[in-house]
């Protein structure tokens, strides 16, 4: 028997029956005027998230870094970076959505440090207990250790002149990995996680864990993987040890919820992390779907990108549906911080920006698992067009293009041009879109990346004034979450697995069934299954009326209807 047979259904919890809201501070709401978005911005806003009904917020790094990676390299895991404000700020937050009964999650950034935390800078000195903080090795300054590669581009290792060896660093080379394998390292983490828990928050989205535990020796990775070395540093041999241990020790105490971002991992790998005893996670972040459109190199291919299958893509879901979310619990998302904008990606962000926006929240929101939904993504917020690599802020998509420059497969930026503005980490990152004053709304000065050209029609304050918008289909999908146990706990059945427009599903529970019918295309498509019911009632459409009968009809283009049987 597999590990992933043995845990009965699922219980119900908070966490299962919540809708998350991803905050990235940087980019939500500048109070103070400086270009830069801060936490009092984000209290500012709280009527807002309360309004649109989310129970959940999980707010992107806020801590002291030097923000090489906006926030990802954490230089003091107890302080608060003094742009986004104080703690007393965080904490008046954490008051105000508690208020509201929105919850609060943080992220859990252990993988790796800055390199201006004082764990590296004693342990680069050889000072004492840090000496073994970090993963280095002896070597020639001209020649690393293995050959592992960054997911940022180049070497994952530096030499480091002070220490005299190089150290590992799985990202940028200001952040460098810890090492897990000295268990005061995790005594260091498992006290910083409590410190967090005892401040009240509703637990942690966990970055990069997969990430912690390397293999024995660091041997060379196979040079036809897409990234050099994933194979010895993802999934480690301690892996469930280290996070078991975590739980057990942290929160096990503690009424809080886990999502664990694991890139690179198989939907059975992701299972296994959610047997019970095995490593306490609630919810994985797994990318298979995510997937569907890169090329086969991955996603920094030049010639292969941005097309996709309907079929491919509901097989992928439809696995997750049933081995995660069926048996254990899933994590639903299509965009996020490091992804661009969803609509742009999945969608039509032209001719049929609204109604596919809306089709793809209906999809989000009526699956089984738990729904993140993105700042901005509720009003349908779209990829920008760079002209330069001198527009970008994002570090990953700046070390892929100067990568492409060093292996000579591009000469100008601007063969590499459709590929930064399909991909680009910055697509998420431009200010939310307020309103169509002066920078969106979003600030009162200059602001620290430049505004999406189409604030003055796509932003929150028209949205909310729309009656028929985005907004509001993202509102009312949440209250219909909210008002039915069968869109939560209700089984999932796909139907017509091989049509290339339609994804269609029923979710059941007890003697309740409901069918979600999305035409994930530009044109018209016809409906015919074999549903044997003649009562049927239309409880949401993305278009103005839809027909009470779903069988044998055809659907507009993007339209999505959900239907109770």
């Amino acid at each position: 028997m597999s590990r992933v047979e043995v845990l009965k259904q699922p219980d119900e919890s908070w966490w299962k029956e919540a809708v998350v809201y991803q905050i990235y501070p940087r980019s939500f709401n500048d109070s103070d005027g400086d270009g830069v978005g801060d936490i009092p911005g984000i209290t500012e806003k709280v009527e807002y998230l309360d309004s649109l009904g989310v129970d959940v917020v999980w707010l992107c790094p806020v801590y002291d870094s030097p923000n090489h990676d906006n926030g990802y390299d954490i230089r003091d895991y107890r302080s608060i970076l003094d742009e986004f404000g104080t703690m007393a700020d965080w904490e008046a937050l954490l008051d105000a959505l508690h208020a509201r009964d929105i919850r609060l999650i943080m992220d859990l950034v252990v993988n790796h440090t800055s390199n201006e935390h004082d764990w590296f800078q004693r342990s680069r000195q050889r000072d004492g207990e840090y000496e073994d903080y970090y993963i280095w090795r002896d070597g020639s300054p001209d020649e690393p250790p293995n050959n592992w590669e960054s997911v940022f581009g180049g070497p994952a290792w530096t030499y480091d002149d002070d220490r005299k060896q190089w150290y590992l660093h799985l990202f940028d080379e200001n952040q460098p990995d810890l090492n897990w394998r000295n268990s005061d390292v995790r005594e260091d983490i498992k006290e910083m996680i409590t410190w967090w828990l005892d401040k009240g928050i509703d637990g942690f989205r966990m970055d990069a864990i997969n990430f912690i535990s390397k293999t024995d020796g660091l041997p060379d990775g196979d040079l036809d993987e897409q990234l050099v070395g994933h194979q010895h540093y993802a999934h480690g041999p301690h892996i469930h040890d280290y996070l078991q241990e975590i739980y057990d020790d942290t929160l096990a105490n503690y009424d809080a919820m886990t999502v664990a971002e694991m890139g690179g991992t198989s939907i059975p790998q992701a299972a296994e992390y959610l047997v019970e005893g095995q490593s306490g996670l609630d919810m994985v972040f797994q990318f298979n779907h995510m997937s569907v459109d890169e090329g086969s190199d991955g996603q920094w291919t030049l010639d292969e990108w941005g097309e996709w299958d309907l079929t491919e893509f509901k097989e992928i879901v439809t696995d997750a549906q049933g081995e995660l979310a069926t048996t254990f619990w899933d994590a639903l998302f299509l965009g996020n911080h490091d992804l661009p904008r969803i609509v742009s990606r999945f969608g039509d962000d032209g001719a049929y920006h609204e109604e596919s926006a809306k089709l793809i929240a209906t999809f989000l929101l009526t699956l089984r698992g738990t729904p993140y939904i993105y700042q901005g993504e509720e009003f349908g917020m779209t990829n920008v067009e760079f002209d330069s690599l001198n527009q970008i802020d994002d570090v990953m998509t700046i070390g892929k293009v100067e990568e492409l420059f060093e292996t000579g497969s591009i000469d100008s930026f601007e063969e590499a041009r459709g590929l930064v503005n399909y991909w680009s980490r910055d697509h998420a990152r431009t200010p939310m879109q307020w309103s169509d004053a002066p920078n969106a709304g979003f600030t009162d000065r200059e602001p620290w990346l430049e505004v999406n050209d189409n604030y003055h029609d796509i932003n929150a304050e028209t949205a909310l004034a729309d009656e028929d918008s985005i907004w509001h289909h993202y509102r009312s999908l949440i209250d219909l979450r909210h008002e039915m146990d069968t869109l939560v706990y209700g089984t999932y059945e796909l139907l017509l697995p091989d049509h290339e427009q339609l994804y269609a599903y029923i979710r059941t529970l007890d003697e309740e069934q409901l069918l979600v019918v999305l035409n994930w295309s530009d044109e018209p498509a016809m409906f015919r299954t074999g549903i044997e019911t003649n009562d049927t009632e239309v409880l949401l459409s993305n278009y103005e009326s839809s027909p009470d009968s779903p069988l044998e009809r055809e659907f507009r283009p993007y339209e999505a209807v959900v239907y109770r049987l």
